[in-house]
């Protein structure tokens, strides 16, 4: 085989695993995500992502997780279509100098 048909195996291999990528987000899509799972969606630190949903800068709700009283952030599909397009919405609570 000549090096240009090696190049454009190589091309469509990149190609096809993009496309797969693609379809397997789809399929994920989720009415809400936790944090861990919109980090990984935006590519950010789960830390990020809770330090975000506390200030305000994104809209996310608090929900039940396991027994007790503890409770997880919770955001939804919209939001993170919003952020997506928009960005992070201006702070909302004081959050401390660092």
């Amino acid at each position: 085989m000549s090096d240009d048909l090696y190049v454009m195996l190589a091309d469509v291999q990149r190609r096809v695993r993009r496309i797969e990528d693609a379809i397997v987000k789809q399929a994920t899509i989720k009415a809400a995500y936790t944090v861990g799972e919109f980090a990984k969606l935006v590519d950010r630190k789960p830390y990020t992502v809770r330090d975000w949903c506390w200030s305000g800068r994104i809209h996310a709700t608090k929900r039940a997780c396991g027994r007790g009283t503890s409770q997880e952030w919770s955001i939804s599909h919209e939001e993170l279509v919003r952020y997506q397009n928009e960005g992070l919405l201006p702070p909302q609570r004081n959050t401390p100098d660092v």
